[in-house]
């Protein structure tokens, strides 16, 4: 068992999420930074999908009634390290990326809800955000011997290769390139569910309503006010705004390690 002590500004349980509901209306949810939350697992041992915590910007605070093997990644690392029971871990704040995962060896058990174990800030599916005097029970999600493997390192600076279109009708002349040229900041209203980009905006060469259509993590939507939002594990099946681009899927993870404040830039 493991007790919350604090959860910081936001930690929650995720694994590879409900990818495939998407016709039910569900969000495919799971790890923002699937590189971190996969390492984590490999770290300690555990099977492929086990679930993590997924603390955003600091935290949390733990305490384990029971010995247990732990790792960190993602904004921290730490590989694998032994706790006794009644040990505290703490996770400070981290001055570079968004998220940390803690993976502990057998995985967090809690129920599951469509097949997967990962809080939907959206639709509420899924265990709720964790707070102060939450217990944890650990599973048995054990997969063989825990991994050595070398600490990636975050890039200097971020930079999401995206994959043009579907809706280059709705945008005036140069508007990727517009995208493309310029970094973007990410905005403090960010979630999950999608991250605000603050920069000039891009201009619809269409007035017209848009008819809501399927969208998928890492579509950058544009409204009317033409500021991108682009979108997390959270994010509705469907959207009105056009899509000028979508995030290639090699570049995902590190949407999960942005930062209120930063910059980022889109390359094609």
């Amino acid at each position: 068992m493991i007790e919350v002590l604090e959860s910081a500004p936001l930690t929650t349980v995720q694994d590879r999420g409900r990818p495939g509901l998407a016709h039910l209306g569900v969000p495919p949810s799971g790890a923002a930074d699937t590189r971190a939350y996969e390492l984590g697992n490999r770290l300690v041992g555990n099977r492929p999908g086990a679930a993590s915590l997924e603390a955003t910007l600091a935290g949390p605070k733990l305490r384990f009634v029971d010995a247990a093997l732990v790792a960190l990644t993602g904004a921290e690392h730490w590989p694998a390290f032994e706790v006794e029971p009644g040990d505290v871990l703490a996770v400070e704040p981290y001055a570079r990326g968004a998220r940390v995962y803690v993976s502990v060896r057998g995985g967090i058990d809690v129920a599951p809800v469509l097949g997967s174990r990962s809080t939907d800030l959206m639709s509420r599916l899924g265990p709720p955000i964790l707070g102060p005097g939450d217990m944890l029970r650990v599973g048995n999600d054990v997969g063989g011997a825990p991994e050595e493997l070398p600490e990636p390192r975050l890039p200097a600076e971020a930079v999401l290769r995206v994959l043009p279109g579907p809706r280059p009708d709705w945008f005036a002349p140069g508007a990727l390139e517009a995208l493309t040229s310029r970094p973007w900041r990410m905005s403090i209203s960010s979630n999950r569910v999608g991250i605000r980009l603050e920069g000039e905006p891009l201009e619809w060469s269409r007035r017209e309503e848009l008819r809501s259509e399927g969208i998928v993590t890492g579509a950058l939507q544009v409204p009317p006010n033409g500021q991108p939002i682009l979108l997390g594990p959270d994010h509705p099946t469907t959207g009105g705004y056009p899509v000028i681009a979508v995030v290639r899927s090699d570049d995902l993870w590190l949407m999960g390690q942005l930062r209120p404040g930063e910059s980022v830039r889109f390359a094609t």
